[in-house]
């Protein structure tokens, strides 16, 4: 495997690792705020930042034309407004294991689109390797009762759930076609700038100055870093992701998510870390070198097979 590629799922696993962060960020900001208001002031922040940094990066950056522009919107309105939007409802009025459950389901949907309209090749260790890890996610969400799942049946939450997971799947496979003509800086930026936009009617509704002036440095400090790491730094780094080795592939590194959430709670909230933390942190970093590693479980050609028995 060459540099280049271990650096690109160095930074895919950062970045997912850094969005489990955003569940332990999440939580002290919700205390001053509400969810949308937080996703606001958090890409608000994020495009203040990523115009400056795309100028300086991309000298030689080409003009949108109307039909860039309604990709660039599409990505805004499914991975940043509409996607925030259901997780913060979800988080607000679903059980963290339902949530926590469809989340990880993501990267199958992604395959799937990824696989259906982008003619992605989807490989034997691709899909053994998203199995294990997803299996390791689930392992971590129920703490080794996967029975849990069976018992909290079917409620009307969950279609806000799906629309959670449709958002970002769309969001990671709409964002492969933007990135084609677009670096993963530029297209971060401008899905940043729409997303803002469409969430600002919501913060305007439901928070007043009075909010704003209350809040308390903690949640500040919580925006700040889902601004500049969660959102600047990975955002970037995913998308760059998605462009050297596809959605399908880039996409098994979301599983890495649910195992970090679980260490900063344990590191920052007090939180338990349990064996079925462990024997799921396991399976799901087992399933990422499986489904990312193309030479495990491949046959070899029979010339080669003959050529090493007389040797």
């Amino acid at each position: 495997m060459n540099k280049k590629l271990w650096l690109t799922y160095g930074m895919l696993t950062f970045a997912t690792s850094t969005w489990g962060s955003a569940f332990i960020a999440g939580k002290y900001a919700v205390q001053s705020f509400e969810p949308a208001t937080v996703a606001f002031f958090r890409f608000f922040g994020a495009a203040i930042l990523l115009f400056p940094l795309m100028f300086v990066m991309e000298k030689n950056r080409q003009k949108p034309n109307w039909k860039d522009i309604s990709l660039f919107a599409v990505l805004g309105l499914t991975g940043i407004a509409l996607y925030n939007i259901f997780f913060f409802l979800a988080s607000k009025h679903a059980p963290v294991i339902k949530s926590s459950l469809f989340i990880a389901s993501n990267p199958v949907l992604i395959v799937l689109l990824s696989a259906l309209f982008l003619k992605e090749t989807i490989t034997r260790n691709n899909v053994i390797g998203l199995a294990i890890a997803l299996s390791g996610a689930f392992f971590i969400i129920t703490e080794g009762h996967l029975m849990n799942l069976i018992k909290l049946g079917f409620e009307p939450i969950d279609f806000v759930l799906m629309g959670a997971v449709v958002s970002w799947a769309l969001y990671s496979v709409v964002g492969k076609i933007v990135l084609k003509k677009f670096s993963s800086v530029e297209s971060t930026t401008y899905a940043v700038a729409f997303g803002t936009l469409f969430l600002l009617p919501f913060a305007l509704a439901e928070t007043s100055w009075q909010d704003v002036q209350q809040a308390s440095s903690t949640t500040w400090v919580a925006i700040i870093h889902m601004s500049v790491l969660v959102t600047v730094v990975s955002f970037v780094m995913y998308y760059n992701g998605i462009k050297e080795v596809g959605a399908a592939k880039a996409s098994i590194f979301i599983n890495v998510m649910p195992v970090s959430a679980v260490i900063m709670a344990t590191l920052f909230l007090g939180e338990n870390f349990t064996a079925a933390h462990a024997i799921g942190a396991a399976l799901v970093l087992s399933g990422v070198y499986i489904g990312t590693n193309p030479r495990l479980f491949k046959r070899k050609p029979k010339a080669e097979i003959v050529k090493n028995e007389i040797a």
